[in-house]
């Protein structure tokens, strides 16, 4: 910085406010400055910085469930929206099921030697939201997560003396199961299959007791089968089974199968294709998450996209704020401790009316 300072003419402090952009500095000092710098292709220090600075401007971020669209959707928006604010982004990936305290805190511990500034912390298991709610760690910590679970966000909060160094956020699947079923009951459906998700996910504990309350709000008759994992092949595996029960007991079919993510739907709309059943002139099939290649399914998947880049962005807003460097994010609603973003509903052919049987 100081070679950089003596070939354009100028202190080291009008070097330091050129590269980080501030706006007290003329365009001709500017200009002279930025010559120098490709000149002598100088490159600014990061760890110069951060013990100046006492800042490493590197944020940790502990992630789960990387196998799934979603959390991996998540943090390409949250990496994206830190890079714009010139945060750098160290990532470390877990296996979501087999995580331990003493795993997360060994984790925890690597990030403090690099001197984060703060955690993100993507929690899509109970074993790992708790983890995170107990990690000891003194820097701001957000964690991504679902409103339902075995532990509840406001619990955590209501259980730690100092709340001011935490925050929640996530999507709003409860509200989109929600406004699912009642598009269902629109369209005159008054029986359904709920395809539910692995009980350790909160995303499946979520969809599961928002999906339950609603078919009771808009008189949905539900059956629900219960899953081990997200996989196509599982769910194909018990729609067959159901299909073939349903037959040999002389029972009819639900007008509509709901499943908890898009996977689900896949290995269902395989089973009712193998077995001569039309989507939707027989029955009719929903998903969630709005994964690539669902829109060319045939038919096309009726599905729950998350706005996962407007998540990125309150993430990172709320890890700002809680770093004193701006306003936390404003959410449309919250619901324990949790502040949410939406998800949209995407109707495609999928989805027909009631059949009547």
């Amino acid at each position: 910085m100081f070679e950089v300072a003596q070939l354009a003419g100028v202190s080291h402090q009008t070097v330091s406010r050129v590269i980080n952009h501030s706006p007290d500095v003329s365009e001709a000092t500017r200009s002279k400055v930025q010559e120098a710098i490709e000149s002598l292709d100088y490159r600014p220090s990061n760890s110069a910085r951060a013990l100046a600075s006492h800042r490493s401007r590197t944020i940790g971020l502990v992630a789960g469930g990387v196998n799934y669209f979603g959390p991996v959707s998540s943090i390409t928006s949250i990496e994206s929206i830190a890079r714009e604010h010139g945060l750098f982004m160290s990532v470390m990936m877990v296996n979501e099921t087999h995580c331990t305290q003493n795993d997360f805190e060994s984790l925890c511990e690597n990030f403090l030697q690099q001197n984060v500034d703060a955690f993100i912390f993507l929690t899509p298991t109970d074993a790992m939201f708790e983890a995170a709610c107990k990690a000891q760690v003194s820097q701001p910590r957000v964690i991504v997560t679902s409103t339902h679970g075995a532990i509840k966000a406001d619990e955590v909060v209501e259980a730690k003396t100092d709340d001011s160094q935490i925050a929640f956020t996530g999507i709003d699947q409860w509200g989109a199961v929600h406004e699912v079923a009642r598009l269902l009951a629109v369209r005159g459906h008054r029986t359904a299959l709920y395809v539910a998700g692995p009980s350790q996910w909160r995303d499946a504990t979520t969809r599961l007791d928002s999906w339950q309350m609603a078919a009771k709000r808009y008189r949905i008759r539900t059956a629900v089968v219960r899953s081990s994992t997200w996989q196509a092949r599982e769910s194909y595996g018990l729609m067959n089974h159901l299909i073939d029960e349903r037959g040999m007991s002389g029972h009819a079919l639900p007008s509509v199968v709901v499943t908890a993510n898009d996977n689900q739907a896949v290995g269902v709309a395989r089973a009712l294709h193998e077995h001569g059943l039309r989507i939707p002139q027989d029955i009719s099939l929903v998903g969630f998450d709005d994964i690539p290649t669902v829109d060319n399914m045939f038919p096309p998947l009726t599905t729950v996209r998350p706005r996962f880049a407007d998540l990125g962005v309150a993430t990172m807003r709320q890890v700002l704020a809680l770093m004193k460097q701006g306003e936390p994010a404003q959410f449309s609603s919250t619901q324990h401790g949790v502040g949410l973003i939406g998800a949209d509903v995407i109707v495609r052919s999928s989805l027909g009316h009631a059949v009547r049987r």
